[in-house]
Formats: structure tokens, C-alpha cells, sequence
């Protein structure tokens, strides 16, 4: 999709002085020359205090963190999320459109859109306080058909109940997001089959939905004045220079473990120690880790063609002493050790 600025451009831009100093913060999050970093949550930033993306406040961003105009362009233009016209000064709507919302009606709310905002997507209601779109899925399948309109999802909708959120919303309402048919959260619509001594009572609404009530902020545009400033990397003084941490005592190797009195089968042919040509990296067998070949190691089995060997009994006797019966063939460890030991 060709995405460009919109022919409409105010003539300046300027932070709030509490998205200033919000906005120099987060350029403290990257090192020296690489304050480029902090171009997505700047022109976030923006946005959210004016509802889109103006030309301006691009070239103000890139001005803060030293790039070219281009620069901000390229980013803004290519992320969707960055509205690149004016949207509804009260809400803007986003539809999802994607295949579990399509088939559970999402073509309804789409038509509502065009009824209610404006016949085309991005285009501003008759009184400039509405706009919408469709977008592509935004992961609340399970509630489908859904929209989300400011910070908030709206799920388990209906073609009435969205006309009357949009009704509520135009009445200076914050309808209370999340599911809409009495669900508490995405739970099957018959109720839970499991976990059904779960107390969800807690909260009246589930957690997202609960914070959203709480806050009361679903279409509220961020000012800078939510306090505190998420900045809690500002003001600390810079650590002393630690001294070199004495070094550590080397490690006591735990003893290999012995092999079992107890176990039935019988014993492989074992050795003390790997041949001179040193051990074979018992690992490449598939299914024995370090740990089980430290295991094998300490029962005497540092070599493919040893384990290749292993007659039924003799599995048996592993068996009881790796305490992983079955695994050994599960995997079939001696066709694996014939292999290696020929390669």
C-alpha cells in the first residue's frame, strides 16, 4: 500500500513541555551516536498527542535526534501504526478484518463504518469526530469479530452493540472495552470446562479490561502529564568502579556414580579408563546429554563400540543404573553407536 503524507499540513509542531521532557529522557536510553534508536517511541509520541502523524512533528523528531527528514519518513511510512491523516478527534476506529473476524461478521462492522463515519477508510466523519479503517489481525481471535478504538479492545461484537458503542462514544461515553457479551475474558462461550474452581472474581473485569475502567484512559490523547515519567534511569548516580572480584576456587568434580548392586540384568564388559586415542563424544548418540554421558563415563562406557554391543540383558543393567528405562531402545542407541563407530 502506497502510503504518503496527507496534503493538509499544519505549519508547526511543538511538544507539550511534558512530552519534551519525556521524549529527551527516552533519547538517554542509547548511547552517544546511536540516539537514532529512540525514533519509533518519539514519533509514538507525537502522535499520540495530536492523534496523527504531521509532517512537522517528523521533522521535529529528526531535528531532537540529528537524522535527515528522510529518515523519519522512511520509518513513519512504513509502520502502519503511524497515521499518516487526521483521524476522528474523538476516536478512531480499527476494524479487524482478518479471516476469524471476517467469518464471525466483521463485514457488518466494516458497513456500519461506512454508514455511521464516512464511506472510505481514513476519510473523517461529516463532523470531524470519527474515522476508522480495517486492519489486519490484531490477535484477539478468540473474541472475534473485535475493533479497537483508541488503546482498548473491543471484542465479541455485534453489529447492534458496536451502533451503540459508537452512539456512546459520540455522547462523550467511554463504553467499558473488552469482551461485550458478558464474557470475562476469552473462556468457551458454554463456560469453562476446566480450571472451573478458578476464582475470577477478583476484579470485576479481567485484568486489561479492569486497568483500562481504572484508568479511565481508552481514548484519552497522552499529554505528558501522566505522572510519574517513566524515566527511572535518570538521576542515578553513575557506580564506582568495581573492584576485580576475587577469583573463584576451582570446582570439586563430583564422583562418578557407582554402578548399581541392585540392578537386574547383566553387567557389560566395562573399562576403568578411555583408550589412549581418548574418549568418544558419547553426546552425538541422540538422547544422551552431558549429564547422561558423565552417567555412562562413570559406569565405564567411554566408547561407541562398547555401547554398540549391548546385548538384551545387558540393556537391561544400564537401564537400571541410567534410571531412564526404555530410553535406550526408544532411541536405539546401539544402531547409533554402530554407525559412529564405524564413521
Amino acid at each position: 500500500m502506497l502510503r504518503r503524507l496527507h496534503k493538509d499540513q499544519p505549519e508547526t509542531f511543538a511538544f507539550t513541555s511534558a512530552n519534551q521532557k519525556w521524549a529527551e529522557a527516552q533519547i538517554t536510553k542509547y548511547p552517544a551516536g546511536r540516539q537514532a534508536s529512540a525514533i519509533i517511541p518519539l514519533l509514538w509520541r507525537a502522535q499520540e498527542q495530536t492523534g496523527w502523524l504531521t509532517r512537522p512533528a517528523i521533522e521535529q523528531v529528526c531535528a531532537m535526534l540529528d537524522l535527515a527528514y528522510i529518515r523519519g519518513l522512511e520509518v513513519a511510512s512504513f509502520y502502519f501504526m503511524f497515521q499518516l491523516q487526521p483521524v476522528g478527534s474523538v476516536a478512531h476506529i480499527q476494524v479487524c478484518g482478518t479471516l476469524s473476524c471476517m467469518i464471525c461478521g466483521a463485514e457488518d462492522l466494516i458497513g456500519i463504518c461506512r454508514e455511521k463515519i464516512a464511506d472510505k477508510a481514513h476519510a473523517l466523519s461529516a463532523d470531524g469526530r470519527f474515522s476508522w479503517e480495517e486492519v489486519e489481525c490484531l490477535g484477539s481471535c478468540a473474541n472475534a469479530p473485535m475493533a479497537q478504538i483508541g488503546k482498548d479492545y473491543y471484542e465479541d461484537l455485534t453489529a447492534a452493540r458496536f451502533t451503540e458503542i459508537l452512539d456512546e462514544l459520540a455522547a462523550g461515553q467511554v463504553p467499558v472495552p473488552g469482551p461485550q457479551n458478558g464474557r470475562y475474558a476469552a473462556e468457551p462461550l458454554k463456560g469453562l470446562t476446566t480450571l472451573q474452581d478458578y476464582d475470577s472474581g477478583k476484579t470485576q473485569y479481567n485484568a486489561s479490561v479492569q486497568l483500562a475502567v481504572d484508568l479511565g484512559d481508552t481514548i484519552k490523547r497522552i499529554d505528558g502529564t501522566e505522572v510519574p515519567l517513566l524515566t527511572p534511569w535518570l538521576g542515578k548516580a553513575v557506580p564506582a568502579k568495581k573492584k576485580a572480584a576475587p577469583k573463584a576456587k576451582p570446582a570439586i568434580a563430583k564422583a562418578a556414580p557407582k554402578p548399581d548392586a541392585a540392578a537386574t540384568g547383566k553387567k557389560p564388559r566395562t573399562m576403568t579408563a578411555p583408550r589412549k586415542s581418548g574418549a568418544d563424544d558419547l553426546k552425538l548418540i541422540s538422547g544422551v546429554g552431558p549429564k547422561l554421558e558423565t552417567v555412562l563415563n562413570g559406569l565405564g562406557f567411554w566408547h561407541f563400540d562398547q555401547v554398540a554391543k549391548w546385548t538384551t540383558a545387558e540393556i537391561a543393567w544400564v537401564d537400571s543404573n541410567l534410571k531412564f528405562k526404555g530410553r535406550i531402545e526408544r532411541d536405539d542407541w546401539m544402531a547409533q553407536a554402530a554407525k559412529l563407530a564405524k564413521a
